[in-house]
């Protein structure tokens, strides 16, 4: 009896052992950053992002501009896009803008365009010139 069970475990073991046998292992990368294929990375991306909860502290919320103000911003635009244009035709020779937030004065210096911008909630004071302002 006990050398029954000693030939039973052993056949086990054999059987357990020939059933065990397997191929190679081969590593293949997903991740197109270590080898995988290239065109998972956007898959790869956008799960990545669509997981992200975290938000920068920095980042500031961006508000649409109401139709009005959107008005009023293309107007100013526009407004010293054609005092710029007069005085480097030479059809004034200084001209000026307002705003609640912002003060620009366009003038030519000795064929110079000067563009001189005031900021007045800051103070700070920017000032561009262009050489060889051309008069007809």
């Amino acid at each position: 009896m006990k050398m029954l069970k000693k030939a039973a475990s052993v056949g086990l073991i054999i059987i357990a052992v020939t059933q065990a046998h397997a191929g190679d292992l081969i590593y293949q990368p997903i991740n197109p950053s270590f080898g995988g294929d290239p065109f998972v990375g956007s898959y790869l991306l956008g799960k990545a992002q669509a997981q992200d909860t975290t938000t920068d502290p920095n980042t500031r919320s961006v508000q649409s501009l109401s139709s009005t103000e959107r008005l009023l911003q293309n107007l100013e635009s526009r407004l010293i896009s054609q005092l710029i244009s007069d005085v480097s035709r030479g059809e004034v020779e200084e001209g000026s803008f307002d705003s609640d937030e912002f003060g620009v004065v366009v003038s030519d210096s000795s064929g110079q365009l000067v563009v001189r911008v005031v900021d007045k909630i800051t103070g700070d004071v920017t000032e561009i010139s262009v050489g060889g302002l051309f008069n007809p």
